[in-house]
């Protein structure tokens, strides 16, 4: 049924065609039984006229069977009505948007609307945009200009049969002739405007066809034009491959053929216009170059720090250079010498510093003194305060000391230093000639130490060691700087090899003995100097040990025994039944005693490890000057003794490393200022005995000697003991690895000539007399060749003055009946002396080598400032101009200016004072005579244009710039010094207010008791009416009698009555002196120390030898002393 309907319907679709209705068509194409889609009744004229022409065709199609069309075929034709109206509507948009886009200018807005209206957008490339714009309008332009009238209709002929009009000012659309048609004649219609972009396109193709790429020749390839164009460029490039060599050849004389004729073109110019042209060329390349130089200098304005930055770094790597090359050039060349020789000229900023340093050299110096002062006399009022204690001086006594303490509190030294009228210090030539003599005679003990490392042993040790703790050390201030440090160690390493040299006999009589030197090395690194290397080793452990109040160390199994049946008893508050004196072999059977020993030995080896990694891990705090020593030590006895092992040398090391120098401050720390103490406080006997079993340890270890014997309880320590000597084996050998005190230090010869300010000491009357003293009385020793310069002043000097005669005459009133005590007193008068060399650059023959080269060297000097050249020959031999005189001459009288500013002791001797102020010329041929002296002694040679000279002077630069910075850290150190003595000066008065509290106690205690004895005071709160003891005479046989005097050597007893014995009490309390006659002849005198007498007595010794024969007992010994001399 629903065919049959189809067929109705189709039948009726094709009448209407036949009528050419197009109504009537449409109604058709609309029946629902003919089933035809997208039926537009808009369309109905565009449907007949296509279905009529679809019809047509088939009628003239022979081969049809039917003349009808039938429902796929009237589909067709009604599809292709619709796109036909689609392309249409397409066009009729291109054309109305290009146009409309022409009209306004609106160059980029025509890429986007050729892109969405022509039919293949592959036509449109944007790189043509403008070029499809200028085509078009052109176009346009002349399409508008054969224009005199037209209408809005627009016409699109489709398919050559098909006319589609649009007016485009109602918009009305039509596809058959409008009655009021006219045309828009104006315009571009849609072929135009596709022709135009094709052609573009396709030219844009050809141009750019030989070197697109792959992808760019297949977008070329999508276009309308794409494949005509593939097929020509194929083509093409297969005929240029063809043809490569000819195309190459005829391209090659084309492009000649075109340079040759531009550039006969160009140059013609250029010759009919050469006056112009050089015009141009002047004024454009001032033009350019002002541009440029404007440009570049206001770069500079703009970049200004950063350039001073460059310029400053440029300077310094160049200054850096030279002095590279100054510091380790072998022979450094004359230009880099003249560059830093104004480094040896010395500025305000060295003398201020100089006189600083010198200023605080001199308090360091009085202060250590000052403080070594109080000390002894603080070390006898504990002395007197013990005897008074005991009984054994009566209390005026111990007030008279603190009288004298009191007059030294807050005090220092006397320093005779400022008198002009009278003493050596005086105006007189007479007393200026021995002043200089004496500082002469000092600065060659200060310089040669081979005449107090003699002088020391020529004396009995007793004497040494009193003249090694106050000259000597005063001669060096105490090695306050570098100068006097690098000099006391070459006075100890001279010292130290002679006496290893002539009294070591065994390896260890080191060890046993108590060797001088090392016995002076060790005090002075333990006085002001090293007690601050002291504290900083030690004082955080030993203060760790001593604030630990559980930690309790007891070895003793005696001891721990007792403690512990105390501990019993005092816990039950009954008697024990354990015994109360015991063996150590009864004590170690409790096992209680046995765990605590273990107990005690754990902590001792922990405690023991904290103060041995402190010492190991603080190598670089040791002195410098007692590891030097040690250093020295070891390869004298290695020297002397080839055969002793490295265990035996790093023993002896070891000895004077620790036990000498280490072991009595961890024992005593309050005793050697480790640890801070307030006046009257001390440490408790556990933290003594703890201190102490650690030194005993670490003492065996460093010995490496195990517990034996007596000590066999603390065998199971010996591992320990053998681990720890390793330890300490390795430390002793890295402590011996120093350099020598020349490159520490940094001295040579020329030192003392670089430096500013002459060296300066400061040493009492006493002691200046005192060594003169000493060195005539062993004058044939110590310097047995009579033209020695030793024996030279000596002879200048004369005499041993007498104190008034340094002082000068007026000093002390002849009429004072105190004169001898005056004069005792003003023997410790300080006198400041200036050390200078006999030969200090004196002129004339005697001129020595040394003298003269310096001398040179500060000629050479003011040449080279003024005057250039390559090497020292060629400035000597070249004539001075006008100018550099003139120049000299200005920089002479600028630094007489300065020199006049100059402190009197940092000037210069009159005899270079007068060279430099030679003019130019006259200082060269100076220094060309001086250079031929010099070559003749073998300093200098003309064969190296005297480069041994300049040498010299860049060392004098080297030396002068290290001198700066040692000055610099000298400075800080000497302030930390002063500061640490200021400290210790502080304690001491602490101190000495203890003192006084605890006296003036007792003074009211007497008044209290109304004392028999009345102590009367004068107004000074001095005592009167004390006299001082008679001497006591005995015979041998009378003290045999009373038991004092047990025996004489090689003497028998009927003989005693012929000795006899004076005793005398001396001014020092507490000390007495004994002399002694056997059989009529003197004896030396022996003294006595009732301190001494009263510490053996506590240390259980009951015999001692006096004179080396005598056998006296101790105790009856104290007590006939006390009886005699004390009242008890």
């Amino acid at each position: 049924m629903q065919s049959f309907l189809g067929i109705v319907a189709v039948g009726h679709i094709n009448e209407a065609i036949d009528e050419g209705n197009p109504l009537k068509t449409v109604e058709g194409l609309q029946l629902p039984t003919a089933k035809i889609e997208n039926v537009d009744p808009n369309e109905a004229q565009h449907y007949q006229d296509v279905l009529y022409h679809a019809k047509s065709q088939k009628l003239k199609d022979p081969e049809s069977a039917s003349k009808n069309l039938w429902l796929d075929e009237i589909q067709d034709a009604v599809c292709q009505a619709n796109t036909d109206r689609d392309r249409a509507k397409q066009w009729v948009t291109l054309v109305i948007d290009v146009n409309q886009c022409l009209e306004k200018e609106e160059t980029s807005d025509i890429l986007s609307v050729l892109k969405s209206n022509v039919c293949n957008t592959n036509d449109v490339i944007p790189e043509c945009a403008d070029k499809y714009y200028n085509a078009l309008a052109k176009a346009k332009k002349q399409k508008s200009g054969n224009v005199s009238a037209e209408g809005p209709w627009l016409k699109l002929t489709l398919q050559e049969k098909y006319d589609y009009y649009y007016n485009i000012d109602s918009k009305e659309s039509s596809w058959v002739t409008p009655e009021s048609y006219l045309h828009k004649e104006s315009w571009l219609m849609g072929k135009e405007i596709e022709d135009i972009v094709e052609e573009i396109t396709a030219g844009y193709i050809r141009e750019k066809m030989w070197s697109a790429s792959e992808d760019m020749l297949l977008h070329f390839q999508a276009t309308s034009a794409g494949p005509l164009l593939r097929k020509e460029y194929e083509a093409r490039k297969s005929f240029l491959y063809a043809q490569e060599e000819h195309v190459v050849k005829i391209q090659a004389f084309w492009k000649g053929h075109k340079q040759r004729m531009s550039y006969l073109r160009r140059k013609q110019m250029f010759i009919d216009h050469i006056p112009s042209i050089v015009k141009i060329q002047s004024w454009f390349r001032m033009t350019t170059t002002r541009r440029n130089y404007l440009s570049r200098l206001q770069y500079f304005r703009d970049h200004k720090n950063e350039i001073v930055k460059i310029q400053s770094l440029l300077r310094a790597s160049k200054a850096r250079d030279d002095y590279k090359t100054l510091v380790g050039s072998e022979n450094p060349p004359l230009s880099v010498i003249r560059k830093f020789v104004h480094l040896l000229d010395q500025s305000d900023l060295d003398f201020q510093e100089e006189l600083e340093v010198a200023q605080l050299r001199g308090e360091v110096v009085t202060k250590i003194r000052g403080n070594q002062q109080l000390e002894k006399d603080l070390n006898l009022m504990d002395i007197k305060i013990g005897l008074l204690v005991k009984n054994r001086i009566t209390l005026e006594d111990v007030i008279s000391h603190r009288t004298k303490l009191n007059k030294k509190k807050g005090g220092e030294i006397q320093v005779l230093n400022n008198t002009d009228n009278q003493g050596i210090k005086s105006l007189s030539k007479e007393r200026r000639k021995t002043l200089e003599t004496y500082q002469q005679l000092f600065y060659l003990l200060q310089t040669n130490p081979s005449y107090l490392a003699k002088l020391i042993f020529q004396m009995p040790q007793n004497k040494s060691t009193k003249f090694m703790d106050t000259v000597i050390f005063t001669l060096y201030n105490y090695a306050s700087n570098q100068r006097e440090e690098y000099l006391l160690l070459k006075l100890f390493k001279t010292a130290l090899e002679e006496e290893v040299k002539s009294k070591v006999d065994q390896v260890q009589d080191i060890v046993t003995g108590n060797p001088t030197v090392i016995k002076m090395v060790v005090s002075f690194n333990r006085g002001a100097r090293g007690q601050n290397t002291l504290r900083q080793l030690l004082a955080p452990v030993v203060r760790e040990i001593i604030d630990d109040k559980s930690l309790v160390i007891n070895t003793n199994p005696v001891e721990v025994y007792k403690a512990w049946v105390n501990q019993l008893e005092t816990q039950t508050g009954e008697a024990s039944n354990l015994p109360y004196d015991v063996t150590e072999e009864q004590a170690l059977t409790y096992p209680e005693v046995k765990s605590k020993l273990d107990a005690s030995n754990e902590s001792l080896r922990s405690v023991t490890d904290k103060v041995l990694n402190s010492i190991i891990s603080s190598l670089d705090l040791l002195p410098y000057g007692l590891r030097y020593i040690a250093k020295v030590l070891k390869n004298s006895i290695h020297e002397k003794f080839p055969d002793a092992t490295e265990d035996e040398l790093l023993k002896i090391v070891g000895n004077l490393l620790y036990y000498r120098y280490m072991n009595p401050a961890i024992v005593a720390p309050d005793g050697f200022d480790i640890i801070d103490m307030t006046a009257g406080g001390q440490i408790n006997p556990d933290q003594r005995r703890n201190l102490g079993t650690v030194a005993k340890v670490l003492q065996h270890a460093a010995s490496n000697k195990l517990f034996e014997g007596e000590n066999e309880h603390l065998a199971s320590t010996n591992n320990y003991l053998s681990d720890t000597y390793q330890k300490f084996r390795k430390y002793f050998k890295e402590a011996c690895d120093v350099p020598e005190p020349e490159e520490k230090f940094n001295m040579d010869k020329y030192t003392d000539v670089v430096t500013v300010s002459k060296p300066v000491i400061y040493i009492s009357i006493e002691e200046i007399i005192s060594t003169h003293s000493l060195l005539l009385e062993h004058q044939d020793a110590i310097a047995p060749d009579k033209n020695d310069l030793l024996n030279e002043l000596l002879e200048s000097l004369g005499e041993v003055p007498t104190v008034e005669s340094f002082l000068g005459e007026g000093a002390v009133d002849p009429n004072d009946p105190n004169k001898a005590n005056t004069l005792n007193q003003l023997a410790k008068t300080e006198i400041s002396l200036s050390l200078t060399s006999k030969y200090d650059l004196g002129d004339g023959e005697g001129l020595d080598g040394q003298s003269l080269m310096i001398k040179t060297k500060k000629l050479i000097m003011d040449v080279i400032r003024n005057q250039p050249g390559s090497t020292l020959t060629e400035i000597l031999e070249t004539p001075a101009t006008t100018q550099q005189e003139v120049d000299h001459d200005t920089d002479m009288v600028s630094r007489a200016k300065k020199d006049s500013k100059t402190p009197e002791e940092m000037k210069d001797n009159q005899s270079m004072v007068k060279d430099a102020q030679l003019p130019l010329e006259q200082k060269k041929r100076k220094i060309q005579r001086n250079l031929r002296t010099l070559e003749q002694m073998g300093h200098v040679s003309s064969k190296n244009k005297y480069q041994d000279i300049l040498n010299e002077i860049a060392k004098d630069i080297r030396n002068q710039r290290i001198h700066r910075k040692l000055r610099k850290a000298e400075l800080a150190k000497l302030q930390q010094t002063l500061k640490a003595l200021n400290k210790k000066a502080a304690f001491y008065e602490d101190q000495i207010n203890y003192y006084d509290t605890y006296i003036k106690t007792c003074l009211d205690n007497l008044k209290i008791k109304n004392s028999r004895r009345s102590i009367k005071m004068d107004g000074k709160g001095e005592l009167k009416g004390a006299k001082r003891a008679k001497p006591v005479k005995y015979t041998a046989a009378k003290l045999h009698e009373k038991g004092v005097l047990l025996g004489i050597d090689d003497l028998q007893t009927n003989q005693f009555k012929n000795v006899t014995f004076d005793i005398i009490s001396t001014e020092d309390v507490g000390i007495f002196d004994v002399k002694s006659k056997f059989l009529g002849v003197d004896m030396e005198k022996v003294q006595l120390n009732i301190q001494d007498l009263l510490e053996m007595q506590y240390e259980g010794i009951a015999v001692m030898k006096m004179f080396d024969k005598v056998k006296v007992n101790v105790n009856l010994l104290i007590y006939l002393l006390n009886k005699k001399f004390y009242g008890k």
